[in-house]
């Protein structure tokens, strides 16, 4: 099949990317920017400048769906953030005969923004860190401890995550959300109280006490609410904004999985749906939510195929059920272990140990295969990670422009989300099938 990727920017299509080449499909993406990661590997057969989608998700829909059109492709494969816009416009999709995987509107507007999501998963009874909706500059003052994760509704990669460890920074953080506009006229979980009608998304913030535990990144697909594929697997080291540079598939993943099957039937969700949780001596306890697929190489390295799984259900099936991957394989990501020695202070040193460990396969590299950029047969792949070395050796603060960078390509903003929900069909309080949370408290 002619499948085209709704983004070229991120790690998760570029892994996207590979294993559909691989399975022998053509793959072409859609990028802003005329040098994006995607273009760096034989797997990617051209990409198609787009307008940047964050902040007018509805203007790169036009342009995507016109190179679609054009092109004369089989499927639309969302990877990023997409999914909103692509759910919001379903019908205009279907018309067009576009095929592509994604949940309803209503199913996205539960878990897009971090407020909504949280309630989402309160409604569920799925297990979350202490939690609060924020309504006002003066509560998140009067928050009674620190740490605190402060969330804002929408972010992605940890942009609206901040951590707040002192009082001194609360009040500082509590008055530049104020003077931003966070709390003007915030009225509880799903923006009840939201300046300019209920179309707007929600205002105020979600504050949420850490939890102590490693963090496990959960991968699903839905076919209409069953799910059909499922991996988990443990962020081994942390690279850049929150990601891993390196994993290991979860020994025993029913418990921490059980719970997004949850999520995924009570939605009925469509397509793919991640999350991030902390293994707590307790169980469980989940801090993310995101409506898409999220880095699917451990799992393919596992056992787990959940890009076939995607493609099967974009094409109007409903796979079978694949068994649990594999535990205890470890894959890595090298570009985000050399970012990553930028964002842990470590400098010149650090990025030169980095390089040297995984070339001798020693220390976190021993026994553990590349999942983002695999150099057999694609001679473009080691690319990315050689100009990242060479400007981290140049200057380590780089880091932040190049982690920063795909983000920005395809990250939905505040005005984006806004100007989705002001333009979609009235809908339910709350997810399918299940009542708001009655306040707004942890």
């Amino acid at each position: 099949m002619k499948i085209l990727l709704s983004d070229g920017s991120g790690v998760t299509a570029r892994q996207v990317a590979g294993r559909l080449s691989e399975s022998g499909h053509e793959v072409e993406v859609l990028s802003p920017e005329w040098l994006c990661l995607c273009r760096l590997t034989r797997h990617v057969r051209r990409a198609h400048r787009v307008p940047s989608y964050g902040a007018d998700p509805l203007g790169w829909l036009g342009a995507a769906l016109a190179v679609y059109l054009r092109g004369g492709f089989d499927l639309l494969f969302p990877t990023q953030e997409q999914v909103a816009v692509l759910s919001h416009a379903a019908g205009r999709l279907a018309d067009a005969g576009i095929r592509t995987a994604v949940p309803s509107f209503e199913a996205v507007r539960a878990v897009q923004d971090k407020v909504s999501a949280s309630a989402t998963l309160r409604a569920l009874g799925v297990p979350q860190p202490t939690t609060a909706f924020i309504g006002s500059a003066d509560e998140l003052r009067a928050w009674p401890s620190v740490p605190v994760f402060v969330k804002t509704p929408i972010g992605t990669a940890t942009t609206g995550v901040r951590r707040i460890d002192s009082a001194a920074a609360l009040g500082s953080c509590a008055d530049e959300l104020e003077a931003a506009g966070a709390f003007a006229g915030a009225g509880g979980p799903g923006g009840a109280g939201r300046v300019g009608g209920a179309g707007g998304g929600p205002l105020g913030v979600i504050a949420q006490e850490p939890a102590a535990g490693p963090l496990v990144m959960v991968q699903t697909v839905f076919a209409h609410g069953e799910m059909v594929a499922a991996h988990a697997n443990l962020r081994v080291r942390e690279g850049p904004r929150g990601g891993a540079s390196h994993k290991r598939s979860l020994d025993h993943p029913a418990a921490v999985v059980g719970h997004l099957e949850s999520l995924g039937r009570s939605l009925r969700w469509h397509g793919g749906l991640s999350a991030d949780a902390i293994l707590t001596d307790a169980g469980p306890v989940f801090i993310d939510v995101n409506p898409r697929l999220v880095e699917p190489g451990n799992a393919w390295r596992s056992g787990v195929d959940l890009v076939g799984a995607l493609v099967d259900v974009a094409r109007g099936g409903v796979p079978d059920a694949q068994p649990p991957g594999r535990p205890g394989v470890a894959t890595h990501q090298l570009l985000l272990a050399v970012l990553g020695a930028g964002v842990q202070g470590r400098g010149r040193r650090g990025v030169a140990a980095e390089i040297w460990a995984a070339l001798t396969h020693s220390g976190p590299y021993r026994g553990s295969v590349e999942e983002l950029t695999p150099v057999s047969g694609d001679p473009r792949a080691p690319l990315p990670v050689v100009v990242a070395t060479a400007m981290m050796l140049a200057r380590p603060a780089l880091w932040r422009q190049l982690a920063s960078g795909s983000v920005a390509g395809y990250a939905l903003t505040p005005t984006g989300w806004d100007s989705l929900l002001s333009t979609a069909p009235a809908q339910p309080r709350g997810p399918a099938g299940i009542p708001p949370p009655a306040s707004p408290t942890a």
